[in-house]
């Protein structure tokens, strides 16, 4: 008789708000044996299980894995290899597990890299891996800010290096979303700046956490370092349709927006 293997779900948790996080989520993390979540070396916390938590049965047993917040590269690795064979050994044992992390499975997040190894070292091992809301979703909510319409391209790049990736396109997108902001939010600011396309820039530090802060003069960052949980939302500047000038101005206004339309429609 085969000896049962486990199942592994990674689980976006969504970016703060424990109502965010999907239904399809809660229903495994009421069943799954084991919960892992990635933490620093240095300390034990984790934003994913302080969000999953009201979902998470007290019986279950929650384990963090020590990652190294480090530039070293054969560090990281090693510390990815050495969590995918903590991760493989529960599994083995016959226990479904869920790995989680804040926002979606699939964007930034260190359950990719701990997927690959896992894929790579134990191939017939069932994994399913749960979409969730991601921070510059929920931030483009919060402001009421539709993040790409129509035909626009959106560019969604980490902060780490500034404003680099957004000056490397000749072909500047429509909309930006910078993530990890906080480091080098003075780089994108000039980034942006530079470009002399934009309006609309929008700061979201802790978006639908406790202390959130929405900032729309970026230069107040100048002077104030944002939170580690910070992203930037840029929106190039749109030419308003004659239409959309007669139900912006408001009533004092509105005659002079419909002689505006009604000339534009005369040619």
């Amino acid at each position: 008789m085969n000896k049962k293997i486990g199942t592994l779900y990674g689980i976006g948790v969504g970016p703060g708000d424990p109502d965010l996080i999907t239904l399809k989520s809660v229903k495994l993390l009421s069943r799954v044996h084991v919960v892992f979540a990635a933490a620093s070396t240095k300390n034990s916390h984790s934003l994913a299980v302080n969000i999953a938590k009201p979902h998470i049965p007290e019986t279950t047993s929650i384990r963090m894995l020590s990652f190294p917040m480090t530039k070293d590269v054969k560090e990281t690795r090693e510390s990815w290899a050495e969590n995918a064979r903590i991760i493989i050994n529960e599994l083995l044992r016959g226990k479904d597990v869920a790995f989680l992390t804040v926002g979606d499975s699939m964007d930034y997040s260190t359950y990719g890299y701990v997927l690959k190894h896992i894929k790579a070292s134990a191939p017939y091992i069932t994994i399913e891996s749960i979409p969730g809301i991601t921070s510059y979703q929920a931030a483009a909510a919060r402001v009421n800010t539709p993040l790409v319409e129509g035909e626009e391209s959106l560019l969604i790049t980490s902060g780490v290096k500034g404003g680099d990736r957004l000056r490397q396109f000749s072909c500047k997108p429509e909309n930006v979303v910078f993530l990890k902001a906080y480091r080098n939010v003075k780089d994108i600011i000039s980034a942006v700046d530079e470009t002399d396309l934009f309006q609309d820039c929008v700061g979201i530090s802790k978006c639908g956490l406790p202390g959130e802060e929405i900032v729309t003069d970026l230069k107040e960052f100048a002077n104030k370092p944002p939170n580690y949980w910070t992203l930037v939302i840029a929106k190039q500047k749109k030419k308003i349709t004659p239409l959309e000038a007669k139900h912006r101005i408001g009533r004092p206004h509105r005659r002079q927006a419909e002689a505006v339309l009604e000339f534009s429609e005369s040619m």
